[in-house]
């Protein structure tokens, strides 16, 4: 049984304020940025947003970041909803 984990990244209130964003907003920001330079799947990369996969293509959209898709990161799309119960 694989077991998933997560981490705390702190983040000072004054930061989130100066910011003007939700820790929620950062943590999409931190997503779309890492999915920009490729660092994570589309897939991993909505989660960690968490979004639906329309909602966050949406998003990409708007920011006229094109979705780099291809069959790898399906199949390993495909693993992780089969390893969660999804399919």
């Amino acid at each position: 049984m694989k077991m998933s984990a997560t981490i705390s990244i702190e983040v000072p209130r004054e930061v989130l304020h100066a910011a003007r964003m939700t820790a929620e907003e950062l943590k999409q920001e931190l997503a779309v940025h890492l999915f920009e330079q490729n660092r994570l799947s589309f897939g991993k990369a909505r989660e960690m947003a968490g979004m639906t996969a329309g909602v966050f293509q949406q998003l990409l959209g708007s920011r006229g970041i094109c979705v780099h898709y291809d069959v790898a990161e399906y199949q390993e799309d495909m693993a992780t909803l089969k390893a969660l119960g999804r399919i």
